[in-house]
């Protein structure tokens, strides 16, 4: 039976930056009490051009580029986040367009901030099920779009941002050893967009009354969170057979630093095994896993064969919790530098090829209808 290790991985932030102290002159926050309580000291914030699809593919281009893998070899592209560039079609598959990965499937999961590892999951069961042997698993998320910069409440808490992975499927043992998945709707409006889908759709009123902003009931979430995460963490090592003896670094859905210090705390692990990269992000909601694996792996805090804890709550509500053997990355060696232009141009003709394909599309809408009865009945 195969299984699905983590070979590669990518990560994308926005360029601009904003601080505590622009906040302050923005929106009159108190950039001390923002980092005292929450240990968040900036965050990126999208460009107007850009949207979740855009910074989910400079991620996994990054990826792909890691393991010098084509994106034609590519057989599934799951992208989590809670706001795609629209309520359809799926960002995942505007994602597989702009790569020009020609043969994947590709769907979108929303679960919150728990997201990601849910769709780690999901795609270690493709893998290990034979099916497919190269899936790419992205979170990518775009608050700064439905933040009320005026509301103290939100406004300083979140941040834009993608990371991925690619999973290959490998005979050794590896990859995901245990996950435990939860959710409680009952507190499904303690983190809501309250209009813009079914329930609400957006109008005028909808606009005048703010509504189509996120909503956020900060100490309600805290202690759920905390909960949660400690409830995942602890049956992750369970289904696992393990203790936290045996995990050489946890890294936790990164909200808030007091947070990460408490569920610490509550299992009873020192701070430095516990790892935190809040201060430069903020919340970037199903993205923050992902970059925390780019992140641990640059301080040298992440090797092959080490057992990661991942745990995670997020709006839904959700919750996740995973145990993680990391793997060798693809390729053993540094990607020489032709190769390196090689995925510079493919990702050109792959914009070029997209365009080709859309013209494909408007021509059809423009041909006859009796030519297109005429086609359907000659095949």
């Amino acid at each position: 039976m195969p299984y699905a290790h983590i070979v590669s991985w990518g990560k994308y932030l926005p360029a601009k930056i904003v601080t505590n102290a622009d906040l302050t002159r923005s929106a009159g926050v108190d950039a001390d009490w923002i980092t005292s309580r929450t240990g968040i000291e900036q965050r990126h914030i999208a460009d107007p051009k850009e949207a979740t699809s855009d910074l989910a593919v400079r991620a996994a281009q990054a990826a792909l580029e890691m393991a010098d893998v084509p994106p034609t070899k590519v057989n599934l592209i799951i992208v989590a986040t809670s706001l795609p560039d629209h309520l359809f079609p799926a960002t995942a598959c505007l994602v597989q367009d702009k790569l020009g990965a020609d043969h994947a499937a590709a769907f979108d999961l929303s679960a919150g901030c728990s997201g990601f590892v849910y769709a780690l999951v999901v795609a270690d069961r493709f893998i290990r099920s034979g099916a497919y042997r190269f899936v790419l698993v992205i979170g990518a998320e775009t608050p700064s779009r439905i933040l009320d910069w005026k509301d103290k409440g939100t406004c300083a808490f979140f941040g834009d941002g993608a990371g991925a992975v690619l999973l290959a499927a490998r005979q050794q043992l590896g990859g995901l050893r245990s996950f435990a998945l939860g959710a409680d709707g009952s507190g499904g409006n303690l983190l809501i967009q309250p209009a813009g889908g079914t329930r609400q759709p957006l109008s005028q009123e909808v606009l005048d009354r703010g509504l189509h902003y996120g909503r956020m009931d900060g100490q309600a979430l805290f202690r759920y969170g905390l909960r949660a995460m400690d409830r995942a963490a602890r049956e992750a090592l369970h289904n696992a057979g393990l203790t936290l003896a045996d995990i050489d670094l946890i890294i936790p859905h990164q909200s808030n630093l007091q947070l990460l210090q408490q569920i610490g705390h509550k299992l009873k692990v020192p701070q430095e095994k516990v790892f935190v990269n809040v201060a430069h992000y903020a919340n970037i909601s199903a993205a923050a896993i992902p970059v925390a694996f780019c992140d641990a792996v640059e301080a040298d805090r992440l090797h092959p064969g080490d057992r990661v804890l991942l745990t995670t709550f997020g709006g839904g509500l959700t919750w996740a919790g995973a145990v993680w053997q990391w793997s060798e990355p693809y390729p053993e060696k540094p990607v020489p530098r032709w190769k390196r232009l090689w995925h510079i141009l493919w990702n050109t003709q792959a914009a070029i090829k997209s365009w080709f394909y859309r013209l494909e599309h408007r021509l059809d809408t423009l041909r006859p209808e009796e030519d297109l009865l005429k086609k359907k009945k000659d095949s």
